[in-house]
């Protein structure tokens, strides 16, 4: 019989063009978790990520890295140190050198000066521990240093699981540094390190307290502060 039946035609095309989906699904979920990753990831992490097996993970991500060699695109997805991550293409690594030179030359702002002095002094210290000491936020600021290599991540804290940040080698390149050692001295009327700590604890227990103090029906000390002297 030369007919084939028109609903197994249509459940085969239905289940072609769902695998196509499907297909397409995971190149872009590949491409997404490839484009966040600090490392390479491995074929059998990206399959768990994916939730796919690491045949159709290691099928897809050959595919594209013939879709980027064809399509000519300025960056590529190489597999190396045991898994797979997005480098840029060699062809453009003068353009590339030419701005991250440029970059580096430019100065930075007070604000990242000054936090970069907090981590250089108290290292290792956590994000928010730097934004207790110059009290704003330094989220920005701390990617700012980090792309410039001036500061990196060295591990946790202990107690309370923080990410530790410290400065780098090449920070004490550009210092003109040998060692952390070398490092000048506080100015004589900052207060040490320990001391501010104290400090700003006392300020935070303070603000608690008095924050407490303000739930309350009354406030005894309000009148007192405004007394004049006698």
């Amino acid at each position: 019989m030369s007919d084939r039946n028109p609903e197994l035609a249509a459940l085969e095309a239905a289940m072609a063009a769902t695998d196509a989906d499907r297909s397409v699904n995971v190149a872009g979920a590949l491409e997404a978790l490839l484009l966040l990753a600090a490392e390479p990831v491995t074929e059998f992490e990206l399959a768990q990520a994916v939730g796919v097996p690491e045949s159709v993970v290691a099928e897809t991500l050959t595919e594209l890295v013939a879709f980027y060699e064809e399509t000519g695109r300025g960056f590529e997805l190489r597999q190396v140190g045991g898994g797979w991550r997005y480098y840029t293409r060699e062809d453009y690594a003068d353009l590339i050198t030419r701005y991250v030179v440029e970059g580096q030359q430019s100065k930075l702002s007070q604000a990242a000066l000054e936090t970069l002095a907090v981590v250089a002094y108290t290292q290792p210290i956590s994000r928010a521990r730097v934004s207790a000491v110059r009290g704003v936020n330094v989220d920005g600021v701390m990617r700012t240093l980090m792309a410039r290599g001036l500061i990196e991540e060295v591990g946790h804290d202990p107690e309370s699981g923080a990410v530790l940040f410290a400065t780098t080698s090449y920070f004490l390149e550009r210092m003109g540094l040998k060692a952390l050692e070398d490092l000048p001295p506080l100015a004589p009327q900052l207060p040490e390190v320990e001391e501010l700590e104290a400090e700003l604890g006392q300020l935070a227990a303070a603000s608690a307290s008095s924050a407490h103090t303000n739930a309350g029906p009354a406030e005894p000390d309000s009148e007192s502060v405004q007394e004049p002297p006698q």
